[in-house]
């Protein structure tokens, strides 16, 4: 599937990005601009059963399809977050990008050491008010943003991710020079998996004290910490 996609900047590089689970390229609303101004021309996309883009059937590796039909391959730089971090390790081989940073990725989402998606469904009806509690270091900008993308995501998508269909898919190398970024602390990047990622041949950044949308819960970290990989 063709996904719908939005860009920021014009520069020579090019730049991907891929969003978590209830999201859509809005939630890159200052990451964008930022990469921008660096001299990338940054494409986001929404993922299937997201934003603006179609529905239909869900599952990891149709959304890491989706991502190859639809984005350039060689891009400099390919960044997902969560369920974006797990569905560009799915794709990044045939997307080859010349570097990946994967955003507190949720490799293992439904999987031993992870949550189920299914509690997912219950955030679709979180008022501004629960939304704003939860993330109470988010800017008001970014709450509005997340009400608007639950309203337009599609919550079998998360369905489809649990039961039989969760397992852990964290990668055995990294396909590309590689980032993982944790938060601090991380329900999907313990202190045994951060082990397991660097003797695999990843390189992991801690952000201290930042929920697991880093980019919005301490932007200025998000970006200190993708130095030398931007």
């Amino acid at each position: 599937m063709k996904l719908h996609t939005h860009e920021w900047g014009t520069g020579d590089r090019v730049a991907l990005l891929v969003h978590g689970i209830m999201s859509d390229h809005r939630t890159w609303r200052r990451v964008g601009p930022a990469l921008a101004d660096r001299g990338y021309r940054v494409i986001g996309v929404d993922l299937r059963g997201h934003g603006e883009s179609g529905r239909g059937a869900y599952g990891a590796e149709i959304f890491a399809d989706d991502l190859v039909e639809t984005l350039p391959a060689g891009a400099e730089l390919a960044l997902g977050h969560s369920l974006g971090g797990m569905a560009l390790a799915l794709a990044v081989e045939r997307l080859a990008p010349a570097r990946a940073v994967y955003s507190d990725p949720a490799w293992a989402l439904g999987a031993k050491r992870s949550v189920d998606p299914a509690v997912f469904v219950e955030f679709q009806r979180a008022t501004r008010g629960t939304i704003a509690n939860f993330n109470p270091r988010w800017e008001a900008a970014d709450v509005d943003i997340e009400v608007a993308t639950l309203a337009a995501w599609d919550p079998d998508t998360a369905l489809a991710l649990s039961g039989e269909n969760a397992r852990d898919r964290t990668p055995a190398a990294p396909a590309v020079p590689s980032l993982v970024q944790v938060a601090d602390p991380s329900l999907l990047v313990d202190a045994a998996l951060k082990e397991t990622l660097t003797t695999r041949g990843f390189e992991v950044r801690t952000v201290k004290a930042a929920g697991h949308t880093i980019h919005r819960d301490d932007f200025e970290g998000f970006m200190g910490s993708l130095e030398g990989w931007v």
